[in-house]
């Protein structure tokens, strides 16, 4: 049976979460109020590395209106949050909640102060006397892996936490065969999600039914309560997660922070409300940070610019502690470094290493971003030594559109694609020639001008999501899922899926997340798994609802099944259009619980966990030009022009929107973003006057072209959109501007570009 609508897969619908949120409707933790709650402040180190000699609260615990001081002492019955083992034999460092003896990185918390109010909180933290032992910090995972480096953590006896490699074909005999041999080092520099609201926790202990809820924010409200469990050691079923409005996740949400944690075993040991709101300033230097990575790739090239092997040799900064997903990162940047193009052999080696800074983890990409920018590189590269045009190369290399499903050589598999396609699209949109042309034409005026290509791949939606699809007695549908949106829109899109199945009317669904109790389990929000994952289980819940009405359908009508088709708003008889039933007539039937078809059960909703046996693989071109200022040195981003392949789109307004978001932030990481730590592990951007987060009128408008390939791997045909921007700016810009500084003799120049790197070009 067909859907009887067609009318909202592919609309662009506003959002209907819109109007609230504008309004001044929405509702964010720091909003929720409670009789009697009390304030959570972190005590945290000054230092980047040392030991904790002494530390005295005893005057903190006197002071006035405090209810607690806890310390690493009071607390070592509690466990240490999870991590995932992306890599066999990681190596797991202690995670405490409080620091045990030493600090690790500036920032980490020694000891919380609860009070009646914030300030009183604050005031007593004054009173702790700390006396510290500094030792020698080390702030970046190359350095944190060789000889004399100082260890982090003693009990390991290494920095070294991960080893991995991806190896396939005789690399070693196609270096040696090559035309070429190109290579590019890149140090990815460490950014900030910096998300519009900071992070927050409140809990509350209800002790009659000795239940905890804990209202957090957070991207995966059922991976946040099965943490928050296993640390505090409370059974999982008595605790309730809720995660209200919130302002951005990008990836940095998604983990369950030591202090969200400890401040709900807070609730529960002193039996109040406690909450806590991050600053700004703790948000910089306690939220876990992105990218963090060092490389050296090698690429082989034939004389004819085919690509015969790649390699590279990648150092991740983990920072001080591994954080659930902080191994994503590292496996993603190796795995996807071939990229769009036929790699035969391949020889890369990734290990990661502990350092005495924030933990980094997955940021708004996490790892694709890292490992397309290496062959992005390296494909300009390639065609600066062989004489030919970036666009030649790149086409004479793209996996060929008759080859999909594609293995790639570090065991990947590419789902769908015409790579070629939507790279000739965005060459047409940009008039690639055109352009190429008028910058000849700028130099000979003495302008400074740069243009830059970058193809990518953007995999996503591997694992399981849930939905649930009901129908209400009254006609109205009602879903339920597992992924908790924070700004993608699934209030609007989820109803959109449903709606076409159902034939009802957009305005008549309504969709809940965001709560552990009565949602089914789920995974979250993260890696632009949402719609493949949670909008398929929704699909696939909104077709059981609509087979079994239209059982229930053909016995109101008393016709046979064969013979009631559906229309918009319920089901009718084949060729007697006056014989219809609306779904709250056939929702009425079912609810009654008499009069239902032999084998029927009452009731009118499905719940689909839907897993996905592969991931599905995005991609696109974005092509870039520059222009740079000669005497300051500063970079401008000029023109944007992107074509992206996500697959089935349900709502291109929203599907655009994650492409304008990814832009900026990728943007903003090639030309003024970085996360910045001294030598002794300081960090020196801990404020919004330091760290430089993109606005609105720094960059151009892009031009944003579109392709759709569905996936055979969902019943949407659904892939991710959220990361791509992030994957595609930075390579195409650093590529636009290595291309307008050739003529000085730059191969390559590390983000951000900030004016002083490029000034110093010149001078």
């Amino acid at each position: 049976m067909t859907a009887p609508s067609d009318r909202y897969i592919g609309a662009p619908l506003k959002r209907v979460e819109d109007r609230a949120l504008m309004t001044g409707g929405g509702r964010y933790l720091d909003d929720i109020a409670m009789l009697g709650v009390l304030h959570v402040h972190f005590v945290r180190s000054a230092h980047g590395h040392a030991r904790i000699v002494r530390l005295d609260a005893g005057a903190a615990r006197r002071a006035a209106g405090v209810a607690a001081v806890v310390t690493s002492a009071d607390i070592k019955h509690l466990g240490q949050p999870a991590v995932n083992a992306f890599f066999p034999d990681m190596k797991i460092a202690p995670y405490p909640l409080l620091a045990d003896g030493a600090v690790r990185f500036a920032g980490e918390p020694i000891a919380a102060v609860v009070a009646e109010s914030i300030a009183l909180a604050r005031d007593a933290a004054e009173q702790i006397e700390i006396e510290y032992q500094p030792l020698p910090a080390v702030v970046d995972g190359e350095t944190a892996q060789s000889a004399n480096a100082p260890i982090v953590h003693e009990s390991l006896g290494t920095n070294r936490a991960i080893a991995g490699a991806w190896r396939a074909g005789d690399a070693a005999a196609a270096f040696a065969s090559a035309a070429r041999v190109v290579s590019v080092s890149v140090d990815q520099a460490r950014v900030a999600a910096v998300t519009m609201e900071p992070r927050g926790c409140m809990a509350r202990y209800d002790a009659a039914a000795d239940e905890l809820t804990v209202w957090l924010t957070t991207q995966a409200p059922f991976r946040a309560r099965g943490e928050i469990a296993s640390v505090i050691g409370f059974g999982e079923h008595r605790i309730r997660v809720i995660a209200p409005d919130i302002g951005g996740g990008f990836g940095a949400k998604g983990t369950t922070y030591r202090d969200e944690i400890l401040v709900a075993w807070l609730a529960l040991f002193l039996k109040r409300p406690v909450k806590w709101v991050s600053t700004r300033s703790e948000d910089l230097m306690t939220t876990q940070h992105g990218r963090g990575a060092r490389a050296r790739g090698e690429l082989a090239v034939a004389a004819d610019g085919k690509i015969a092997g790649l390699r590279a040799r990648i150092a991740v900064s983990l920072g001080s502690q591994i954080v659930v997903n902080g191994a994503g990162p590292v496996r993603n940047h190796g795995r996807t470094m071939p990229g769009a193009y036929v790699v035969p052999a391949v020889d890369i080696q990734a290990t990661a290493a502990y350092t005495t800074t924030m933990s980094t983890g997955p940021y708004r990409g996490a790892g694709r971003p890292e490992g397309i920018f290496v062959i992005e590189r390296l494909m300009d590269e390639a065609a600066h030594a062989l004489g030919l045009d970036p666009a030649e190369i790149r086409r004479r290399n793209f996996v060929p559109a008759g080859a999909f499903p594609y293995r790639t050589a570090t065991g990947q598999v590419y789902d769908s694609g015409d790579y070629g396609a939507a790279f000739e699209r965005a060459l047409t949109l940009f008039e690639y020639d055109r352009c190429r042309a008028e910058q000849q034409q700028a130099r000979q005026r003495g302008e400074i001008v740069g243009v830059g290509i970058a193809s990518y791949v953007e995999p996503s939606a591997a694992g399981w999501e849930s939905g649930s699809v009901r129908i209400e007695r009254t006609g109205v549908v009602t879903i339920v899922t597992g992924s908790s949106a924070h700004g993608q829109g699934h209030e609007t899109t989820w109803a959109q899926i449903a709606a076409d199945v159902l034939g009802v009317p957009h305005e008549s669904i309504r969709v809940r997340h965001g709560d552990t109790q009565g949602t089914p389990q789920g995974v979250g929000t993260f890696g632009s798994r949402s719609t493949a994952l949670g909008g398929s289980a929704v699909f696939r819940a909104a077709t059981e609802v609509r087979e079994k009405g239209l059982r229930l359908a053909a016995k109101l009508l008393e016709a046979a099944p064969p013979d009631v088709v559906p229309v918009i708003g319920g089901w009718e008889v084949r060729g007697v259009p006056g014989r219809r039933a609306t779904w709250a007539m056939v929702a009425d039937l079912a609810y009654r619980g008499t009069g239902l078809p032999p084998g029927e059960s009452p009731g009118l909703d499905a719940t689909v966990f839907f897993n996905a046996d592969s991931e599905v693989w995005s991609f696109g071109t974005c092509v870039a030009t520059v222009a740079i200022d000669r005497d300051t040195g500063r970079v401008t981003l000029t023109r944007c022009v992107w074509v992206d392949d996500a697959g089935t789109i349900i709502n291109p307004l929203l599907a655009e929107a994650q492409l304008h978001g990814s832009y900026a932030q990728g943007a903003g990481q090639a030309l003024i973003e970085g996360i910045v730590y001294d030598a002794a592990g300081q960090l020196l951007t801990a404020s919004l006057m330091d760290y430089a987060a993109p606005r609105a009128d720094d960059f151009p408008e892009p031009v944003i072209g579109e392709m759709h390939t569905p996936s055979p791997n969902n019943p949407l045909g659904a892939k991710g959109v959220g990361e791509a921007g992030c994957i595609a700016l930075p390579p195409a810009i650093v590529n636009a501007v290595v291309d307008a500084l050739r003529p000085w003799g730059c191969t390559h120049v590390d983000m951000p570009l900030t004016s002083e790197k490029i000034w110093r070009i010149f001078h």
